[in-house]
């Protein structure tokens, strides 16, 4: 078997256990849901199926589970999807959605919304906003350096990422500490908890086309990593394909922090994963991250939710999993050099 299909099997393995993970992810929690049960609720919205179930286990199905399963797989893999695009496009396989800003903007919108009391919808749209705009600020001023764009992003990035995550802190200073703070707090650790349809129908579009837009533009992802002028004797307009890239994986980003908060490391360790089973051609590690970002967001949310009495924020277990994931890797490289 060559390596073609090799990595063509992985993706459709990657395939497979993504459909387990979803299917399995209805049947866990609290409340338990058969899979006899859970067929006869779906097809009852289409087949005129005698009722013999609860409207307790119909509200779990449509109104808890579905919205949640849906938001972590699309969350997973889009997350997943911007980190593979920014490490390509920046040719540094460390870097992550974070990079230019997008998470701690959102993070400080959210933060205001809460600080002001703001109602839920409010908070979602001002950290939203806020992540896209601390992008905008980040490329704004990396276009004014002439040598090295790329360069200048990442340290624009860097300097309005720190700003606005001091911001944050400023917020948490004077914030009420008896109701603000702790749900800044919370928020900032990442959770689906409460997850509702209305979460869903604000943030699936979004990442959906920012989705879309990085898989159509994977092959010249692929010719960006081979380096600026060799991309531009093929052809390719480097500028126009870095911006359209930056821009998908932002709105993807921005999206995915407005909805769940902080939850990092998905963005740089799923890619990583990909790479290992599918190689560097982002032909097939695009695809490849996207179902391995959403199989491990809905594991990971599973655990969270039946792991102890009380939920754990994703936050929390995604950077267990990610650092010393990490760390293997400076290690892995280091003694390779």
């Amino acid at each position: 078997m060559n390596d073609s299909k090799r990595r063509n099997g992985r993706i459709l393995g990657l395939l497979v256990f993504f459909i387990l993970c979803f299917f399995a992810s209805f049947f866990l929690g609290r409340y338990p849901i058969t899979p006899k049960e859970l067929i006869e609720v779906v097809a009852s919205r289409i087949l005129p199926i005698e009722k013999t179930w609860t409207s307790a286990v119909e509200h779990v199905i449509f109104q808890v589970r579905l919205p949640r399963v849906l938001l972590a797989a699309l969350i997973g893999a889009g997350l997943s999807c911007a980190g593979a695009a920014y490490q390509g496009i920046f040719q540094n396989p460390m870097v992550s959605p974070s990079v230019l800003g997008a998470s701690a903007g959102a993070a400080f919108g959210a933060a205001l919304g809460l600080f002001f009391s703001m109602n839920y919808g409010e908070i979602t749209i001002l950290a939203f906003l806020f992540g896209i705009g601390a992008v905008l600020l980040v490329c704004l001023i990396g276009s004014r350096v002439r040598q090295n764009q790329t360069l200048g992003l990442v340290l624009a990035g860097m300097m309005v990422g720190s700003l606005f995550s001091s911001a944050v802190s400023f917020l948490k200073l004077v914030a009420d500490t008896n109701n603000t703070l702790p749900a800044i707090t919370y928020w900032l650790m990442g959770s689906l908890s409460g997850t509702r349809m209305r979460d869903l129908v604000f943030a699936a579009p979004l990442l959906i086309v920012g989705m879309a837009v990085v898989y159509l533009m994977r092959w010249k992802i692929n010719v960006l990593t081979l380096g600026e002028e060799e991309a531009k004797c093929i052809g390719v307009d480097t500028k126009r394909v870095r911006w359209i890239v930056v821009g998908a994986a932002t709105l993807i980003t921005a999206a995915a922090v407005s909805v769940s908060g902080l939850i990092g490391w998905v963005g740089l360790v799923i890619p990583h994963l990909a790479r290992m089973l599918v190689g560097n051609d982002y032909r097939k590690m695009v695809p490849a991250s996207l179902l391995l970002g959403a199989s491990y967001m809905m594991v990971v949310d599973n655990v969270s939710r039946l792991l102890l009495a009380k939920e754990i924020p994703i936050g929390i277990l995604t950077a267990f999993i990610g650092a010393p994931f990490f760390l293997y890797l400076i290690l892995k490289e280091g003694n390779s050099l």
